[in-house]
């Protein structure tokens, strides 16, 4: 039996926790149905035994105390509106963490359960992932982890980070499989009707975050520029030319200011561009690749491959709101 802790904070996310413990669940009574083990236990903690509070109002029910000694196999940490700021509203709760995190097996997060494991070290010079809404910000407080937005779930030695709400499904089900194998995890995502790797990773959820506006004037117009036609002639020369900067000083001041090269930008903003399209309207694809600058609709399918991780007829696919 493999013990699973995972402690409520209040303001959670439910699904962080009941995702995977219906995850692990299933895998016990697949593992005992089999003979194969006993499979997993879980245990929800809070400061004290009772009801905990959920960022939706909900309540789960802490079994036991937060545990001060004995080991732990898995330390599972959900993620939520409370506990993003439990850095500085629950100091007490980051304690805790450094202290139990030794005694754990492995270490895992939720969403931004990923910003309590951040306060308590747990993360430093680690790759890691949250919410795709709050990456910049756990980057910004902890610079000292390497922050990865994109990803659904990333291992790091003994320390597993998930990003928003539903792909903690997504890490139980990586969890299950690096216990007992990918069949067992296969065999739980088709009874839980979901992907056991999902296809991309979290951009293609993501609601476009664009840099804030270039401070300098000539930078902003073109900034503007881009975002008001993405299918305009958009090279290095072309925006130079319009904002009146030499080529090479156009693209370092581009890229100082904005944190991207001027072709990354562009390519960012047209890939925004394709996805509303795609997501509204019922014209073809290579239509689409032409009306948002795609010179082809190959060169629109590897921007989507390098931005999203789908192609373009996928993305349509999953999240099209008109019908076809």
């Amino acid at each position: 039996m493999h013990d699973v802790l995972i402690p409520l904070i209040p303001g959670f996310q439910p699904l962080d926790v009941v995702g995977p413990h219906e995850v692990f669940q299933a895998a016990t009574y697949l593992l005992r149905r089999r003979g194969a083990g006993d499979g997993y236990t879980v245990t929800l903690a809070g400061s004290t035994p009772g009801p905990v509070a959920a960022d939706s109002g909900l309540d789960l029910l802490a079994a036991v105390a937060l545990p001060e000694r004995g080991p732990i196999g898995t330390l599972l940490v959900p993620g939520g509106l409370g506990v993003r700021r439990v850095a500085k509203e629950r100091p007490g709760f980051v304690a805790w963490l450094s202290r139990a995190a030794p005694r754990a097996e492995r270490v895992a997060s939720v969403c931004t359960g990923a910003f309590p494991l951040a306060a308590a070290g747990l993360l430093d010079g680690r790759r890691a992932t949250t919410h795709w809404r709050f990456a910049r910000r756990l980057a910004d407080e902890h610079p000292s982890v390497d922050v990865a937005c994109e990803a659904i779930w990333l291992r790091a030695g003994n320390v597993w980070t998930s990003g928003g709400v539903t792909a903690g499904i997504d890490l139980a089900l990586a969890l299950v499989e690096a216990d007992h194998g990918p069949d067992l995890a296969q065999h739980i995502a088709r009874e839980l009707v979901v992907f056991t790797r999902r296809p991309g990773g979290q951009s293609q959820f993501a609601a476009p975050v664009w840099s804030d506006p270039a401070p300098r004037p000539s930078v902003r117009a073109a900034q503007d520029h881009i975002h008001a036609e993405p299918a305009a002639d958009l090279r290095i020369p072309v925006l130079a030319a319009r904002v009146g900067m030499s080529e090479r000083h156009f693209s370092r001041e581009f890229t100082r200011l904005l944190g991207s090269t001027p072709a990354e930008y562009v390519e960012q903003v047209r890939v925004e561009a394709a996805r509303r399209l795609l997501e509204s309207e019922p014209i073809a694809v290579s239509r689409v690749a032409s009306r948002c600058g795609f010179g082809s609709p190959e060169t629109m399918r590897r921007a989507f491959l390098r931005r999203l991780g789908v192609p373009p007829d996928q993305y349509r696919r999953s999240f099209a709101t008109i019908d076809r």
